[in-house]
């Protein structure tokens, strides 16, 4: 059955891949959402009882314990049992608040508070509490995690090749050498400091009655400060993953996801995204040139024509479900903060698809951590490269007669790289011989090879620790 569900699955996230993206699955799937608003609901109830007189005993004894264990023990069934309602009600929401009746009738819980689950409260005071803490857990326990190895993979083949010295390209062309872990410090670095700020990212909710402004509490209990009271139900509920959003609307104003997702000088999510796919992309060149071979596996089959075909599609799947997820965050970061008035419903079913670039970014992180796996340094092809491109050392040579102040430098060293051929290295030698300058200076000049003219690289932060 669930192979049959697979192959029939609308998108490759809930088919193809579906075992490669469960751990973001249990954040966004319609089950998750309905756990994470009845966790909403439990918890407010219980932070209910603390402000309003008649509930005071109503978690005497056992029943804080019974209460809580609807939420810690909800499980498949019970969202089922939600989405049976929701057939009647058609309203999702209310039908948690319905289920949750049930819970309160069956666990034999006080009458009096049963009528205080959901009080004072519209729809989005729950969703947009839930949503909220369901991608701050998601970004804290799947997201950022996956991130981080990546960044620990590319930190330690930067240690690992150190010393490897390859020829850089820019342009397309050949360039001054450098060293094959420098360049994967360069996306170490980067993608380091993307994740930091990603999980800097405020995440913000909304509690605050129909139009934002307590209204409903306000007039049962006028003596209550309710905007503190909500301030401290979405801290407590959230572990401190959540601040109450001050002034709303109806709806949670998306600020913050939109600098989680994409826009405003944060564009968080899709900055990492971004490094990756620039990792991705040097990665299948280098593989192209040569400069890596991959690891097999028995039985995998490269190209169903080429026998000898061995294809980095590790990375180009990393490359494709990036931009599928950058794609979408950017509609997310688009759409979501804009509402007609005090509220419209596009947000909603927009919102329900934020799990889709999750899915992919979570599983092109995989598909990337995949590919450098297989990656085996081809130290050969490397050293030849660079021995067929003894022009590179023209810049380093020119630089030195700078310094020694020899007349036209650049443009000696211009007449001789730049003639339809390559300089090989004994053109450079037999220019080098030629120069009046002097032996101590032509004897520096001679110790610059393609090998050695790769600049200072210190590896030193990226050296593993015992």
């Amino acid at each position: 059955m669930a192979e049959e569900f697979e192959l029939n699955a609308l998108t490759p996230l809930d088919g193809r891949y579906a075992s490669r993206v469960a751990p973001v699955r249990a954040y966004f799937s319609e089950a998750a959402l309905i756990k994470y608003r009845v966790r909403v609901e439990v918890e407010y109830l219980v932070a209910l009882s603390g402000a309003v007189p008649a509930l005071a005993d109503v978690f005497a004894g056992g029943n804080l314990a019974k209460w809580r264990g609807v939420a810690a023990q909800f499980g498949s069934a019970d969202a089922a049992r939600c989405k049976a309602i929701e057939r009647t009600t058609n309203h999702d929401v209310k039908a948690v608040e319905y289920y949750l009746k049930e819970r309160w009738d069956a666990l034999g819980l006080p009458a009096v508070g049963k009528e205080f689950i959901h009080f004072g409260l519209t729809s989005q005071d729950v969703n947009h509490t839930a949503q909220p803490l369901m991608l701050a857990e998601c970004a804290r326990d799947a997201l950022v995690p996956r991130f981080e190895e990546l960044v620990a993979a590319l930190k330690a083949r930067a240690w690992e090749w150190r010393d490897l010295s390859m020829l850089a390209r820019t342009h397309g062309q050949s360039a001054s050498p450098t060293r094959l872990g420098k360049e994967f410090a360069v996306f170490a670095t980067r993608l380091e400091k993307c994740v930091a700020v990603l999980k800097a990212c405020d995440h913000g909710a909304k509690f605050g009655g129909a139009t934002g402004g307590f209204n409903a509490h306000c007039v049962a209990f006028p003596g209550r400060d309710w905007p503190a009271f909500g301030d401290a139900f979405v801290n407590d509920v959230s572990g401190g993953l959540l601040r109450r959003q001050k002034h709303t609307t109806q709806i949670e104003h998306y600020d913050d996801l939109a600098a989680f997702c994409a826009f405003s000088r944060r564009h968080a999510l899709c900055r990492c995204n971004t490094v990756v796919l620039d990792l991705c992309r040097d990665c299948w060149q280098y593989v192209s040139l040569a400069y890596f071979t991959q690891q097999l596996k028995a039985g995998e089959v490269g190209s169903s024509a080429m026998p000898h075909k061995v294809n980095p599609i590790d990375f180009e799947n990393a490359e494709g479900n990036l931009g599928i997820a950058s794609a979408n965050l950017v509609h997310l970061a688009a759409k979501l903060p804009v509402s007609r008035l005090q509220r419209d419903l596009s947000d909603s079913t927009a919102l329900r698809a934020l799990g889709v670039p999750l899915g992919h970014a979570y599983l092109a992180l995989g598909s990337c951590l995949k590919g450098l796996g297989k990656l085996r340094v081809a130290e050969a092809n490397l050293s030849a490269d660079l021995e067929a491109n003894w022009a590179v050392v023209a810049e380093g040579i020119q630089t030195v007669l700078r310094r020694e102040a020899y007349p036209n430098p650049y443009e000696a060293l211009k007449a001789l790289t730049r003639t339809g051929k390559p300089a090989s290295k004994d053109d450079i030698r037999a220019f080098v011989d030629a120069l009046d300058v002097p032996d101590a200076v032509k004897a520096e000049l001679r110790a610059i090879t393609p090998h050695s003219y790769v600049g200072a690289f210190d590896a030193s932060e990226f050296e593993p620790t015992a």
